[in-house]
């Protein structure tokens, strides 16, 4: 009693604003005076966080009756710790599920098998129960992603478990029937809450979020077909009809799947088809969705809606899916409409300089007075095939591995690693960290993933007109003007407040007459896609998201740690350089390694005068694909630009005079480079 005491007045006076309590001062403890275990059990029954919080504070006070009267009289006495694995099978099967504890998947679910009379049973009763709280909690903020996921894979494991005795149960009811059992309907669904098809667009190869949210929603008894990733339309419309879905769901992280889910949208529109679109992923945003995508397919029968994360999947399904609909869907539509005329509002409000009016507004340079910086020790093209996942350890940044399993702390505690410090994340976010480390352990021990890139360092200029850079072979060619290659860049157009200069990353290159330079990486890290389908075999989709998890942290680390070789070594510039990982990861460092496809160059196509330049794939092998996203899907790549004065910016929107001129440039038909350009235009394209 005095320990629950001291769990609710803590709360209740330090984060509800209790003022006034009636309380026995001599039997009062202090938080830290109650023993881990028990403050936990209080928790749980003072929040109502668990089921059995009521029998496991009954157990804890038997052991508490029995220390204490053997302490009377003076004796010793051994008490058995109370374990869940004491409990009934049913309550076992619950706790496993409920807590995500596989490591007695098969005994458990083999006697409670024997306990029910059919198999289905056991996932109807049991399973679903379990399952069905995990949902609840996890709507309700109780239970977080990683606790999710980990509850995910018993349920699978039970379920994989369970199948062929309900196979075989199948078979022996149509025999007595005298109905032939190769007529079995292996794609029966008819049991789930809804079905569900996702799939990541064409050209795009991200579906770590994608999978995180077929794991979520089939926590919650849908059916998810997912479909995989570099879908074309054609197909996911295709198997939206072959399955018969409720309900299709498009993910992409890179720029031109936004383009791609307008194309879907409209062929739906086209087709007929009535099933609500769902929309997510990184690069997505209800703006965008509104703006753009709604307005090709969205009704009140059939919806368009942007997803957020993994835990509102389940509410916006079960809302498309439900009796209130139509209030539901008629609230979203005025949300958007609203976007809508906020956004075009906006573009009204917004005054955009010419193309030539800003080329004249650029920020100069004054290579005299600061000198690009030397020759690179290492000029040309160098693959990097020798550096270690232990070599990038220290360069881990670790914000990201977070906000992907969604665990977010409250200020002051955001970020790593003041996260683990949150009062409602913190120890959850430790457990998933620990199992990071160890899953990190396995993978380093065992090489079953490896790093590999390739590097770039070239003589360059920009432009005549200051507006692309032309890359050389050598000196030697630079002298006779011979390029290896050109990259084209964009400027900011959007009128400005201030005196600030309109960038475009040609400004941060000398003309000729100077000795100037531009470097260029692309890495990955391999083996994540073997180690997925071994996880996906063994019904491990909490190991299956973390090794995708912990492949991207690989790989952006290898970034870090090649762009610090290029500068202190490679290329030299910064020799001297003797930051700490934390203050790299701060961007302290001089110069910068925008990536195409990102906010100062947002131009995927950039990407294809790289790869020609480097030959990552037939070096590295390193793909593009349609979409110019890469392959593997932990893979990066940057610009490296050595001049203190560059520095990172947002292109922003841009006009049609200067598409004009890029295409040109480019030499891209207008409306071909418009599509790739569609999230910038500050005009509606043909």
């Amino acid at each position: 009693r005095e320990s629950i005491h001291s769990v609710f007045l803590n709360h209740a006076i330090l984060e509800h604003g209790m003022d006034v309590g009636i309380v026995n001062a001599h039997e009062m403890m202090l938080l830290t005076e109650v023993e881990p275990d028990i403050k936990l059990a209080c928790e749980n029954l003072v929040f109502n966080r668990a089921e059995d919080a009521t029998d496991v504070i009954l157990e804890l006070t038997k052991r508490e009756k029995l220390i204490n009267e053997a302490r009377k009289k003076g004796g010793h006495v051994v008490v058995k710790e109370a374990s869940w694995r004491d409990f009934e099978i049913v309550k076992r099967i619950e706790h496993a599920l409920i807590n995500g504890i596989s490591e007695f998947v098969h005994p458990d679910v083999e006697e409670c098998r024997n306990f029910f009379d059919r198999p289905l049973h056991v996932i109807e009763g049991p399973l679903m129960d379990g399952m069905n709280i995990v949902g609840d909690r996890f709507g309700s903020g109780q239970m977080f992603l990683p606790q999710v996921i980990k509850s995910a894979r018993v349920m699978k494991k039970a379920v994989a478990y369970l199948l062929p005795f309900m196979e075989k149960e199948k078979i022996e009811a149509m025999i007595a029937r005298g109905e032939n059992p190769d007529d079995i309907d292996e794609d029966d669904d008819s049991n789930f809450a809804g079905k569900v098809l996702m799939a990541t667009v064409k050209g795009d190869v991200h579906d770590i979020g994608k999978n995180i949210v077929a794991v979520v929603l089939g926590c919650n008894n849908y059916k998810v077909y997912d479909i995989g990733v570099m879908v074309s339309c054609e197909n996911i419309l295709k198997k939206a009809k072959e399955y018969n879905v409720d309900v299709i769901g498009l993910s992409g992280l890179i720029t031109p799947s936004l383009d791609e889910m307008v194309v879907v949208a409209k062929e739906m529109s086209k087709g007929g088809f009535k099933q609500p679109l769902l929309i997510g992923g990184a690069t997505t945003s209800k703006m965008h969705t509104a703006v753009k995508i709604s307005p090709n397919y969205f009704t009140t029968d059939h919806p368009v809606m942007h997803v957020l994360d993994a835990s509102r999947s389940v509410t916006v399904v079960s809302s498309l899916l439900g009796a209130n609909k139509g209030e539901f869907v008629q609230d979203v539509l005025e949300e958007y409409d609203e976007l809508r005329e906020d956004y075009y509002a906006g573009l009204d409000d917004r005054y955009f300089l010419t193309f030539d009016e800003a080329k004249e507004k650029k920020h100069v340079i004054d290579f005299g007075v600061t000198p690009p910086a030397p020759a690179p020790n290492t000029p040309g093209v160098t693959v990097i095939d020798n550096v270690s996942l232990k070599d990038v350890l220290p360069y881990m940044d670790w914000n990201p591995f977070f906000q992907t399993w969604e665990l977010r702390g409250r200020y002051p505690n955001r970020g790593y690693p003041k996260i683990f410090k949150d009062k409602a994340v913190g120890n959850e976010a430790k457990k998933l960290f620990n199992d990071a480390q160890e899953l990190m352990k396995i993978i380093i021990d065992d090489k079953s993933m490896y790093l590999k890139g390739v590097v770039g360092l070239f003589p360059a200029n920009c432009s005549n007109d200051g507006e692309d850079v032309y890359i050389y072979e050598d000196d030697a060619a630079r002298e006779s003007d011979t390029p290896l290659n050109k990259f084209c860049m964009l400027r900011q157009q959007a009128e400005k407040e201030s005196e600030e200069a309109y960038f475009s990353q040609a400004d941060f290159i000398a003309p000729r007459g100077h000795k100037d330079h531009l470097g260029m990486f692309a890495v990955s890290c391999f083996g994540c896609d073997a180690l997925v389908k071994k996880y996906e075999a063994e019904n491990d989709d909490y190991n299956k998201i973390m090794a995708q998890s912990l492949a991207d942290r690989f790989v952006e680390a290898f970034a870090e740690y090649l762009h610090r070789k290029i500068r202190v070594d490679m290329w030299g510039y910064a020799k001297e350089e003797s930051l700490s990982e934390s203050d790299l990861l701060k961007i302290k460092y001089d110069g910068i390694r925008p990536a195409p496809g990102y906010p100062s160059q947002p131009d995927h196509t950039e990407k294809t005068s790289m790869w020609e330049s480097i030959k990552a794939q037939e070096l590295a092998g390193i793909e593009l694909s349609d979409s110019l996203s890469m392959m593997p899907a932990s893979s990066v790549s940057a610009l490296v630009f050595a001049h203190p004065e560059s520095q990172y910016f947002a292109v922003g929107q841009i006009g049609k005079d200067q598409v004009t001129s890029y295409a040109e440039r480019k030499k891209y038909e207008l409306s071909k480079m418009e599509r790739w350009l569609s999230p910038i235009l500050n005009y509606e394209r043909d």
